[in-house]
């Protein structure tokens, strides 16, 4: 992901909403327009949510799943159909944040964090540098 942002900076993002949980919901782009979330979908590090993206990144989701890429690369449950058969265990309001790489090694932990249009674990590590800029239009 650092050679994508490398190559195009400055990067943009734009706040639109804040979820449930307050956490941003956005669009980030780098300088030449080429957006955040298309990438991690082409890479299979992000899922295309349709409920939230009326199938933006289906075609990018769909490539990425017949090259094995990323997630594609083995199985999985798509979160929002893990959190609907666990919903009954009172899992399913509460955000579950990052989890270790041991958790994930054992397969025993979803993750859950939400682009505008796309689903991905990713989260910033540190705050905004000065080759970001960012909007908050909640």
């Amino acid at each position: 992901m650092d050679t994508f942002l490398a190559a195009s900076r400055p990067l943009h993002c734009t706040f639109v909403d804040r979820d449930r949980y307050g956490r941003l919901v956005g669009d980030c782009e780098r300088a030449d327009g080429r957006g955040v979330q298309q990438w991690l979908v082409e890479q299979g590090l992000a899922l295309d949510w349709p409920k939230y993206s009326s199938g933006i990144y289906a075609s990018q989701q769909a490539a990425a799943k017949a090259a094995k890429r990323g997630i594609w690369a083995g199985t999985f449950q798509e979160p929002w159909d893990w959190r609907a058969e666990h919903h009954d265990q009172g899992l399913s309001g509460k955000p579950l944040g990052l989890v270790s790489p041991s958790a994930l090694a054992v397969g025993s932990a979803p993750i859950n964090s939400r682009s505008s249009h796309a689903r991905t674990d990713q989260k910033p590590a540190q705050p905004p540098s000065s080759e970001t800029a960012c909007t908050d239009r909640s």
